[in-house]
């Protein structure tokens, strides 16, 4: 991959009712390039809607990828991988870092209801979750605009070392310190 190709990378953090979401614009020859940031309710039903506005903010037609840091941030307020992408039109890839059986288990356990037919009807549209190696790292990918070979490629291309892809290892950074100086909770608000 040229390493003028810029991804951008989306992560929270959450501290009370709403989650600081951070992008972070990242080449791949690792040079940070632009941030954005926002909010989503945490445990509502705004987060696709949070990335695709961050997305539009940065009005950035150089980013070609949009990574996520996993698929369900802020309590189960879920990233809607295609519909994500279908907005900013560019491939959208969800890295998570452990195995896991999926969600269902735990939103039957944290919802019921609508609010568990809307969460679920999300989820069980998103493509599937495939191992990626990264060095020594198995990550575990969902990508909606690539096929499964390209976005392990795009995935290896931002990751210079260890198993965190360089703009999610950015943005979850950036998230955490503007989450600490202005989230809810102890931190002092704006």
């Amino acid at each position: 991959m040229k390493p003028g190709v810029r991804a951008l990378g989306v992560a929270e953090s959450y501290r009370g009712q709403h989650s600081t979401l951070a992008g972070a614009v990242v080449r791949a020859s690792r040079v940070v390039d632009g941030f954005a940031f926002d909010t989503c309710a945490v445990g509502g039903t705004d987060a696709s809607e949070t990335v695709a506005s961050l997305v539009d903010s940065l009005d950035r037609e150089d980013v070609r990828y949009v990574l996520l840091a996993g698929i369900a941030p802020a309590w189960f307020n879920l990233f809607d991988l295609p519909a994500i992408r279908e907005c900013v039109d560019r491939p959208v890839l969800s890295v998570s870092f452990e195995e896991s059986e999926g969600l269902e288990s735990a939103l039957r356990d944290a919802f019921d209801g609508d609010a568990l037919d809307e969460r679920l009807a999300v989820y069980r549209r998103q493509p599937d979750r495939r191992p990626v190696t990264v060095g020594d790292e198995t990550v575990y990918v969902r990508a909606a605009g690539l096929d499964g070979d390209e976005a392990a490629d795009v995935v290896r291309a931002f990751t210079p070392e260890g198993g965190r892809p360089e703009p999610l290892r950015v943005a979850r950074l950036a998230a955490r310190a503007a989450d600490e100086r202005f989230g809810d909770g102890d931190a002092g608000s704006a």
